[in-house]
């Protein structure tokens, strides 16, 4: 028989049809609303309670007909629940990520003691990066897959011989065996669609995030990003940096089926690194999008020229989520973020001309940051005007550029990337920055954005018009408070 490239596979090969093991595909318990898993780009504990979908877990489950997906933190399962549901399974994938892995692990220990035939493994950007680290760390895993798993974890679940699956790193011996990475696929239509598990395994209710109608459903169209921001965990470690796309004839066709499998669904959300990545397939989807008469929503970079953002609008874009980062240009070119800071203005100003809102992200702690930058990041965000933002801390994590970086010049404070609340802690300092004043500075940003007039006007109109939107804001607003509080404590505490 023919072998196809690795990472490919042809539907006319009884292969692709084999008999497969029980699979779960785990999100595990760790903290509490602690959003780190197979979605999510900020791995802690959110200012207000927030969960992206586990994709990356239901694309493989897709491929398996024999599995289920749990997302205990969404569902707010904790350990017994899950070693419950987890009975009478045979292969468990769990997704990690590094603030998370001593819990995963823990989990998985948990679940080997009630089945200690049950094969385990990990996946997710942390033991992609570090595989033999991860199986010296971890003896209860049989294996780690790496780079893109989803044909991976198929092979593992059809029984396949170890030795014979790329992206796989196992023990073999009492060893530890790392085969030839997988190729990427270039091929993204060839992925079967995430709906069916969505709808079989999730309670779509359960997925909350801020700024977005709920409920919300989110999906990628593509994988990969061509930016090289040298923070950016996805695109150094699993996604790589070239846009692999579905074509935007199957993306429209899903979602037309996606409003019909949730009618409830307000919103939709492409989460591809940068859905505007390609910006003449990101029209045609948008056009196909505007007949379907479908609200949707897209992560973007702060320079698409007005005609595109005209198009988008005109054919049902709500928001764009927009990661501008810092307000000061150095801090950007230190980060390879490849924007101008008097380019994102100009995009901003359009946003606000034809009507799109924006969530506005930024990062505190980068290379560069110094009292005087966090202050004028501050300036820039309330200047620019957007509608709501979200302020983290510099991580770095294992296989980043910033990583690297971090560990070369000893800027590492400590390397707890969130506390025991799951709450995001600052690992990064400067000798002119400590750890504390870098964290004083996420409050001192929320406070200044959100207590002027036009953030406080825009949501007292948003609760008169919408009862529902008023009882949600205020459920948020007193999580948000609380986080307030928590982070001011912790600075107080490292000051």
């Amino acid at each position: 028989m023919v072998e196809c490239p690795a990472g490919e596979r042809d539907p006319n090969d009884s292969r692709s049809f084999m008999a497969t093991m029980r699979t779960l595909f785990l999100n595990p318990p760790s903290f509490e609303g602690f959003d780190g898993g197979a979605g999510s780009r900020y791995q802690a504990r959110r200012e207000i309670r927030s969960f992206w979908y586990p994709t990356w877990l239901a694309q493989p489950a897709a491929l398996i007909a024999n599995s289920k997906v749990i997302d205990a933190p969404a569902d707010d399962l904790d350990v017994e629940e899950v070693l419950h549901r987890a009975r009478g399974f045979e292969l468990c994938v769990i997704h990690t990520s590094t603030p998370s892995f001593d819990n995963d692990v823990r989990v998985a220990q948990a679940l080997k003691k009630q089945n200690p035939d049950m094969r385990i493994g990990f996946v997710g950007a942390h033991v992609a990066v570090l595989p033999e680290e991860s199986l010296k760390a971890a003896p209860v895993l049989d294996f780690v897959g790496r780079e893109e798993f989803d044909y991976t974890l198929l092979e593992v679940a059809e029984g396949r011989p170890y030795e014979s699956i790329t992206g796989l790193s196992y023990r073999k011996n009492g060893e530890i065996a790392h085969n030839p990475d997988r190729m990427l696929i270039e091929d993204m239509d060839q992925l079967p669609s995430v709906l069916d598990v969505y709808k079989r395994d999730l309670i779509i209710e359960n997925y909350y995030i801020g700024y977005l109608k709920h409920p919300y459903l989110s999906i990628y169209t593509g994988r990969g990003c061509p930016a090289r921001c040298s923070f950016c965990l996805w695109p150094q470690t699993v996604g790589g940096h070239v846009y692999r796309t579905k074509s935007a004839a199957k993306v429209v066709a899903e979602m037309a089926r996606a409003r019909q499998i949730f009618p409830q669904v307000k919103e939709f959300f492409f989460d591809d690194d940068t859905f505007t990545a390609d910006l003449p397939r990101a029209a045609e989807i948008a056009k196909g999008l505007g007949k379907l008469g479908i609200t949707w929503s897209c992560n973007s970079r702060a320079n698409v020229p007005y005609e595109y953002l005209k198009t988008f609008k005109e054919n049902g874009l709500r928001l764009l989520l927009v990661g501008y980062e810092s307000g000061d240009q150095q801090i950007l070119n230190n980060i390879k973020k490849g924007i101008r800071v008097d380019i994102a203005k100009e995009f901003t100003k359009n946003c606000r001309k034809l009507g799109i809102i924006i969530h506005g992200t930024f990062i505190l702690g980068l290379p560069g940051e110094t009292a005087e930058t966090m202050e004028a990041s501050i300036k820039y965000a309330c200047k620019l005007n957007i509608d709501t933002i979200q302020v983290s801390l510099a991580a770095a994590y294992p296989g980043t550029e910033l990583y690297r970086q971090a560990m070369a010049n000893k800027w590492y404070d400590e390397k707890t990337l969130v506390r025991n609340d799951g709450t995001q802690a600052s690992a990064i300092q400067y000798p002119h920055l400590p750890s504390a004043a870098i964290e004083a500075g996420v409050k001192r940003f929320y406070s200044k954005f959100y207590a002027r007039p036009t953030p406080i006007f825009r949501m007292l109109v948003g609760m008169a018009k919408d009862p529902v939107e008023r009882s949600r804001r205020l459920r948020e607003g007193r999580e948000f408070l609380d986080y307030l509080r928590g982070r001011q404590k912790c600075a107080e505490s490292r000051a």
